[in-house]
C-alpha cells in the first residue's frame, strides 16, 4: 500500500526486453531495501527481484503490467516517479493507493495558473466514472486532486491543479502532450460499485 507522496524522480539505469517482458534497474537511493520489497514506479507496484548496497534495485515486469501501464515505455534514461510501501505507524498524507493501474490517461492541456499549473487530461470510460469533483486520483503514483469533470462520450476531461513543489519533485513536469500517463482511481469507489451490483436494477 502506498499513499501517493512521491519520494524521488529518478532514471531508469537499464531496459532489457526478455521476450514479452522487461527488466530494468534503477538507482533508487535506498541503500535499505529489502528483497521482495515492493516499490511504486509511476504509480506502479514492482517487486525488488535483486539489489545492490547501494540501492541499485532489480525489477521484473510481466506482460500484464506492460500492456496496463506506461512502463512499457521505459527505456535507459527515463526519469520516473519513486514511492516506498507506507508502515502502519506513518502519516497517510496523499489517499490509499495500492500501485494496481487501472488505466491511462492521455495529458492534452497544460496552462500556468499563478505560480501552480492546471493539466487536463482525458479518461476513458472504464476509469472515468469512478471519478468525482475533489475526490482523489492517482497520476504516475502521485496523489492528486480532480478540480474539475466534463463527461464526454468517450469518458471525461478532467483538470487538475499542480502546486510548484509538485511540478519540480515528480515527472509531471517532463510530460508532453499527447503522453499516456498511469491512473488508479480511488478504490473505495470500485469497492462501492461491486457492492451495489447485486442491488441495481437489471
Amino acid at each position: 500500500m502506498f499513499s501517493g507522496i512521491i519520494a524521488r524522480t529518478t532514471a531508469v539505469l537499464t531496459a532489457e526486453a526478455t521476450g514479452g517482458s522487461l527488466v530494468v534497474t534503477i538507482a533508487t537511493g535506498w541503500p535499505d531495501l529489502e528483497l521482495g520489497e515492493s516499490i511504486a514506479v509511476n504509480g506502479v507496484c514492482l517487486t525488488v527481484t535483486e539489489m545492490n548496497e547501494a540501492g541499485t534495485a532489480r525489477f521484473f515486469l510481466s506482460p500484464e503490467t506492460l500492456d496496463r501501464s506506461n512502463l512499457n515505455r521505459l527505456a535507459a534514461g527515463s526519469v520516473v516517479n519513486l514511492e516506498r510501501s507506507v508502515a502502519l505507524a506513518d502519516r497517510l498524507s496523499g489517499h490509499m493507493v495500492q500501485g494496481h493501474v487501472d488505466g491511462k490517461a492521455t495529458l492534452v492541456a497544460v496552462t500556468p495558473d499563478s505560480d501552480a499549473r492546471r493539466l487536463e487530461f482525458d479518461l476513458p470510460a472504464t476509469v472515468a466514472r469512478y471519478c468525482v469533483e475533489k475526490g482523489s486520483i492517482s497520476l504516475n503514483g502521485i496523489s492528486l486532486t480532480i478540480n474539475t469533470i466534463e463527461p464526454r462520450p468517450d469518458g471525461a476531461r478532467i483538470g487538475i491543479t499542480i502546486i510548484p513543489h509538485t511540478w519540480d519533485n515528480t515527472n509531471l513536469s517532463a510530460a508532453t502532450l499527447g503522453d499516456e500517463i498511469n491512473v488508479e482511481v480511488d478504490v473505495i469507489a470500485k469497492y462501492v460499485e461491486a457492492l451495489c451490483k447485486p442491488y441495481l436494477a437489471p
